[in-house]
């Protein structure tokens, strides 16, 4: 289907561009091979960006695509939010009825945010994930419906957008993988001063590679002459053209302009000003057409008939010759559905608008507001209480304007429009001191108001409060990512408060400044959060008290666990219960759950989170359901029920996806990524750690998921991507919250990363800091595999001279953590036994007999990687202590068992490791009889020389003592280095002693 390209330009001749227009149709070809495209065509005013879009978009037609345009709607000062996506989705729908309607199945009642006739929006829960469920929503039905056929979203006028419908953009272009679709967004280039609100989109969409910017740049005068004979259906005079030129410098609607006013024969009295240019031919039209222009002007971007009609006053005969007259002299044009009209071109109505009088321009928004008063069936249903906010703020009448305003701001909400929301409270709470007393006190919470509990005042009966609108501010600021504005708003309300006497609401107030702290990177909340518990202490229980008391026990559940964060969670259930706040009762249970389970009572610490889980879906309360599944499962896998939590884990992925929850769905993605390679299903938990890395997910998430894929990339020995991943793990969490669940792993990687690269004093310095931040209650999960980590650099360094300074101290250290940290888990005892055979390897006491305990241990639990490593301690405990033909064969077991689990897993350090041991011990793992095994040396390609070089090198020797041992010269010994570092395929020296040791190049004596 071929779907109508609405034309407005005076010119019949489309003039250059070819390079613009080759671009945008090369975007069209590679869309057409479902390669998505996004492209910004900027421009100044006039320049023709209309008309470049209009000629692609009807050449786009005539090969089968859809296109839908959208354009930004101003009304005043004001946009309404997601505008230009309404009107391209309401086009879609129409022109792809089937298509839409499958892609759509399900999700109607969200959708209707953007398309209120689709009916009812769902009353959701309104949250920071608010705005990005309805934009992953939008992006998935957008890459359904170009899943087949070829679709052109073009969005006009950005420079008039609304917060919303940028921040959507910017969503779209960030996460657009697949369909045939292309993006096309315009601007004018000349609006984006350094405050517009434009510019940082725009320089956030330049560092995307996906986004291809276009500019226009002016016609030079071949150019013009082309388009004036055009316009003129004749070859102009050449001095015409040069005149024109001139005066309009190459802007294609000036020259437009010039060229009919020639033709009219009304050029000579133009003076140079632009906007006496443009109003000439409306200073040319009758009176009464000149009247009913004034009013378009003022009505916004698009005016319907019926409106101009209520507020222009004329009889009907003579509102339609005026518009006739107008139509006629290109200054207005009808729009496409014939119900309304608009200017032919924004310059124009902007040059009328501001000719207009102060008075003049107040008088015509008060006869729009008035007219939709009476009739609101003048405009469409979902414009009309922005637009009334709009026409009453602009009539400068605050008495009615409040009102207005505060019903615009509950539409913004209920549309998840929370950018506009914040700004029209804001506009509100400018409005607030001007308003007679009788008019706020008619006001009343329960119809404007949604986020501060009642607490015992009765919303319908008591009026409306400046500190109520600052909290619905203050929220709506935080859902938006307007965080600094929310923080100056609690900073104020909280000012105030200090002269009243209200601790519920005070308290309130420091809740969401610590949940703005903790977002803005300042801090961990706690101070905000320890303020709110003081002002509540000793209250009477109610629904602030409960919430307060459920956000200390999650905080101190995730920062300091232990009876404190214990006694908050059974008092916020217990004052949840007493004033019915249900949510808040459910989620206080998962905490208490968590604790109850970190604390060593797992079967009932287990039993509670189920229960809650159940609930919850019974209830349908799915943010509580959601958080249920990402907290249950997290603690089997924290206790070594790793299978039991991936189904559950599963479930709660289709859980999330279902109902949008995507900061639940990128935790899920994290701890099945957790889960999966706990069981040995690397491969699969690489997919879902880089499922965490969703571009919708808060910074936490994202963070641990790429901490996972560092975990995946080290322990396959591409150590260099483990680095890369652990420092975008770093930047994710940030400095400023620092948490057991992510300070601790990130240390444990580190430790990894640096000793793999043969940094062990790098090692021990992340080792000293984990030990100074300590180990909480709960935290034996996360302390266990550091602890392990730590005393397997150390003792895999055992030989390395340069190691042994200090060893002692840090092997102490271990063993102090060791011997305090509790296991209440048969998984973390078994980590017990194999950290203290770490440290006996370390020390080079271990035996056979202490790694067969750990290997039985292991042996018991499903964790096939784990298993294989303390296997192949063992074989080489067995070999080194003279074993006999008994112990070479369970050595040989031993070795390939686990050489078989490191070739599946692609452990190729594990892999290495075995390989390398059994060629020493000359042990057969494989069927058949092989050839002679290559020595490492061999492998890598080094020569005798080299060998003797990094020999020395691992030793800790410098060029010039190489060069003394061997009877060489330092250049020599340095070019020696030099190619041993290229054939090992690392960095460094240290880097390549710690590789020799692993690999065995040296036997322990030959290093000195």
């Amino acid at each position: 289907m071929l779907w109508p390209v609405e034309t407005r330009s005076v010119s019949p001749v489309f003039v250059g561009r070819s390079d613009e227009l080759e671009a945008l149709n090369e975007a069209l070809a590679r869309a057409g091979a479902a390669e998505p495209q996004a492209l910004l065509l900027g421009g100044e005013a006039g320049v023709g960006k209309t008309r470049l879009v209009e000629e692609f978009a009807t050449a786009a037609c005539r090969g089968g695509a859809v296109v839908a345009v959208g354009g930004c709607v101003e009304i005043g000062a004001d946009g309404l939010p997601f505008a230009p996506f309404s009107i391209a989705l309401r086009t879609l729908r129409a022109a792809l009825p089937d298509e839409w309607a499958a892609a759509a199945a399900g999700q109607e009642e969200e959708l209707a945010r953007l398309l209120p006739e689709l009916g009812e929006a769902t009353s959701s829960r309104h949250d920071e994930q608010g705005m990005a469920r309805l934009f992953e929503l939008t992006a998935r039905l957008l890459e359904r419906i170009a899943a087949d056929r070829t679709v052109v979203l073009a969005l006009e006028d950005l420079h008039w957008s609304d917060a919303s419908t940028r921040h959507l953009l910017a969503y779209l272009l960030r996460t657009l993988r697949t369909g045939r679709l292309v993006v096309l967004a315009t601007y004018r280039s000349d609006d984006i001063h350094r405050r517009h609100p434009l510019r940082p989109l725009l320089a956030e969409l330049d560092r995307l590679r996906t986004v291809h910017r276009l500019e226009l740049a002016r016609f030079n005068r071949e150019e013009v002459g082309r388009q004036i004979a055009g316009i003129l259906a004749a070859e102009p005079d050449p001095a015409q053209v040069d005149e024109i030129f001139e005066r309009s410098d190459g802007n294609a609607f000036f020259v437009e302009e010039l060229a009919v006013a020639a033709a009219e024969g009304c050029c000579t009295g133009l003076t140079d000003s632009l906007r006496d240019l443009l109003l000439v031919r409306v200073e040319a039209l009758p009176e009464s057409a000149q009247r009913v222009v004034r009013i378009v002007a003022e009505g916004g971007s698009t005016v319907e008939y019926r409106l101009i009609e209520a507020v222009a006053r004329l009889s009907e005969d003579d509102l339609i010759e005026a518009l006739r007259v107008a139509v006629g002299a290109n200054i207005l044009t009808a729009t496409p559905a014939g119900d309304g009209y608009r200017f032919r071109h924004s310059l124009v109505r902007e040059a009328v608008a501001d000719d207009l009088l102060p008075g003049e321009r107040s008088r015509l928004n008060r006869r729009y507001a008035e007219a939709l008063e009476t009739d609101p069936g003048l405009v469409p249903a979902e414009a009309r209480v922005t637009r009334l906010a709009s026409y009453w703020y602009q009539a400068h009448d605050p008495a009615k304007a409040l009102p207005a305003v505060l019903d615009a701001s509950v539409v913004a909400r209920r549309r998840h429009a929370y950018s506009e929301q914040l700004r029209l409270l804001e506009r509100a709470m400018e409005l607030w001191d001007t308003v007679p007393e009788e008019i706020r006190a008619a006001l009343r919470p329960v119809d404007y108001t949604d986020v501060y509990p009642p607490c015992g005042c009765d919303p319908a009966t008591t009026p409306l409060a400046y500190l109520d609108l600052m909290a619905e501010a203050a929220v709506a600021g935080r859902y938006c990512g307007e965080r600094e504005r929310a923080l100056k708003i609690t900073k104020k309300a909280l000012r105030i408060l200090g002269e009243d006497d209200d601790a519920q609401r005070a308290a309130w107030f420091w809740v969401q400044r610590s949940r703005l702290v903790q977002g803005l990177g300042r801090g961990d909340g706690w101070q905000e959060l320890g303020t709110a518990q003081d002002l509540v202490r000793g209250l009477p229980p109610s629904e602030v008290h409960a919430d307060v008391l459920a956000n200390v026990a999650s905080w101190s559940m995730l920062h300091e666990p232990g009876p404190e964060a214990f006694a908050a969670a059974e008092r916020a259930v217990e004052y949840a219960r007493m004033v019915g706040a249900r949510e808040i009762e459910l989620n206080a249970r998962i905490t208490l759950g968590c604790l109850m389970v970190d604390a060593g009572d797992v079967a009932n610490g287990l039993r509670e989170l189920e229960r809650v889980r159940e609930t919850a879906l019974q209830e349908g309360i799915t943010h509580v359901a959601g958080r249920a599944y990402v907290n249950l499962p997290s603690e089997l896998e924290a206790v070594g029920r790793s299978r039991e939590a991936v189904p559950i884990l599963r479930e709660g992925l289709v859980f999330a996806r279902r109902f949008g929850l995507l900061d639940s769905e990128v935790w899920i993605w994290g701890n099945l990524s957790d889960s999966l390679y706990t069981l040995g299903q690397w491969d699969e938990a690489a997919e879902a750690a880089a499922g965490a890395l969703g571009s919708a997910a808060s910074a936490k998430p994202r963070g641990a998921g790429a901490l996972k894929l560092a975990h995946i990339a080290l322990a396959r020995g591409d150590v260099e991507e483990a680095a890369r991943r652990l420092a975008v793990s770093r930047t994710h969490y940030g400095s400023h919250d620092p948490m057991p669940q992510a300070l601790l792993p990130l240390a444990r990687i580190s430790i990894g990363v640096a000793a793999a690269e043969g940094r062990l004093l790098d090692a021990r310095t992340e080792l000293d800091r984990a030990l100074a931040f300590g180990f909480p209650p709960g935290a034996q999960r996360y302390g266990w595999p550091l602890l392990r980590a730590a005393g397997t650099a150390e003792a895999d360094a055992r030989a390395l001279p340069a190691a042994a300074d200090g060893r002692a101290e840090v092997l102490d250290r271990i063993g102090e953590a060791v011997r305090n940290l509790t296991t209440g888990a048969p998984v973390w005892q078994a980590y017990e036994r194999w950290t203290r055979a770490e440290l006996h390897r370390a020390r080079g006491t271990d035996t056979a007999a202490l790694w067969s305990d750990v290997v039985l241990d292991f042996e018991a639990l499903d964790r096939p990687y784990d298993l294989a490593r303390v296997r192949r301690r063992l074989a080489q405990a067995l070999l080194e202590e003279a074993a006999g033909d008994e112990e070479r064969e369970r050595a040989r077991e031993l070795l390939r068992l686990a050489g078989a689990v490191a070739e599946h897993l692609g452990a190729r350090p594990l892999a290495e490791a075995v390989a390398l041991l059994a060629q020493r011990a000359r042990l057969t793992l494989t069927a058949g009889t092989p050839g002679r095994a290559l020595d490492p040396a061999e492998r890598l390609g080094l020569t005798s020389r080299e060998r003797d070089v990094l020999r020395l090198v691992s030793a800790g020797r410098t060029n010039r003592q190489i060069a003394e041992e061997l009877f060489i010269s330092p250049k020599t010994a340095s070019v020696h280095v030099s190619n041993i570092l290229g054939k090992l395929g690392v960095a460094g020296r240290g880097e390549a002693a710690a590789m020799a040791h692993r690999l065995e190049l040296f036997p322990a004596g030959q290093v000195t």
